[in-house]
């Protein structure tokens, strides 16, 4: 039993770590397309109008929300996946957990 448990829980962290990799992978594609945008926007602006400026500034207001909503996202979700696998390492050590 041991045996076949500790198989399900390697198989398990092999493919979580997998798609970790993968969503890392992405990521960092997507943030390269994303600057590369944002660095075309910069090359073709003409500052001198308004209208350009006010864009430039709404776009970064944007991102910049929407960057500290995903990180506050993200560690809310790593808090509750820690504390998932804390519960589970406990019920499998036969101990009972802390409250």
């Amino acid at each position: 039993m041991s045996n076949k448990t500790n198989e399900i829980r390697e198989n398990t962290l092999s493919r979580i770590e997998r798609n970790e990799r993968y969503y890392k992978l992405m990521f960092f594609v997507v943030a390269i397309i994303e600057l590369g945008f944002f660095a075309a926007f910069l090359v073709l602006a003409d500052f001198s109008n308004r209208v350009h400026l006010l864009l430039l500034i709404a776009g970064v207001a944007i991102y910049t929300i929407l960057g500290f909503g995903l990180i506050a996202l993200g560690l809310h979700v790593n808090q509750n996946t820690l504390r998932i696998l804390s519960a589970i390492e406990i019920s499998l050590a036969g101990e009972k957990p802390e409250k």
